[in-house]
């Protein structure tokens, strides 16, 4: 989805610090929108019910600010020295994401066979912790930093203003995930999903463990990789 990201990068011209900062801001949430974020999210919460949307911004957050973690540590020589990381742990990263979604898709069909889901629930389903969704997320965020840090590069060429940008873009992730993980927590709270989640929870899982395949193959050229 770099095609987006480009447009919103070309609105600045690098010498306007409010543009820099909307254009900043934008990529943020953009970012938080990607499949592959939001499918990470999905499976982590799914089939919460008490305090669901709670429990889902928790992990929003923490999942964001290891998200941000890695964009920013990773994200300054990029900006400073043009130092990217190797394409080779790039792929990695972007690999080991994939290898996660597969392994939260798993998580939740192996919850899902054992009747975890079935309502009303007799057991509270175990979820992601907020120490594991932070892990996650400094995971999942050295896969982007690349793409990230070249079209800050790209549009910014004061590298105090780039620093700032980074930081901003990084905040606006997390900031965007939380508020998009309890909107999840939201909906799957809700008593009509709670009370099919054990029908659509297979689904979910299935679509999810699909799509992590599909994206560790794509890092490694296997098959058409066109986010």
């Amino acid at each position: 989805m770099f095609g987006l990201d480009d447009g919103i990068a070309g609105l600045s011209n690098a010498t306007t610090l409010l543009v820099v900062v909307a254009v900043s801001v934008l990529l943020g949430l953009r970012h938080a929108g990607d499949p592959d974020h939001l499918t990470a999210v999905t499976a982590m919460i799914a089939g919460r019910s008490e305090r669901a949307t709670r429990h889902a911004a928790r992990l929003g957050l923490t999942w964001g600010l290891g998200h941000a973690t890695s964009l920013f540590v990773f994200g300054v020589p990029v900006v400073l020295y043009s130092a990217y990381l190797p394409k080779p742990v790039q792929d990695a990263a972007e690999t080991a994401v994939g290898c996660l979604i597969v392994a939260l898709a798993l998580a939740l069909l192996i919850r899902w066979r054992r009747g975890s889901y079935r309502y009303p629930a007799h057991a509270h389903p175990k979820g992601r912790n907020p120490w594991q969704a932070y892990a996650i997320g400094l995971v999942h965020g050295m896969g982007g930093t690349a793409g990230v840090g070249l079209l800050l590069l790209a549009t910014i060429q004061s590298r105090g203003l780039a620093l700032a940008a980074l930081a901003l873009f990084a905040s606006c992730t997390a900031i965007s995930m939380t508020v998009l993980s309890a909107g999840f927590g939201v909906a799957l709270s809700a008593a009509p999903v709670r009370r099919s989640f054990h029908r659509l929870a297979p689904a979910l899982g299935i679509a999810s463990l699909v799509f992590g395949i599909w994206y560790a193959l794509g890092a490694q050229g296997l098959v058409p990789y066109v986010l």
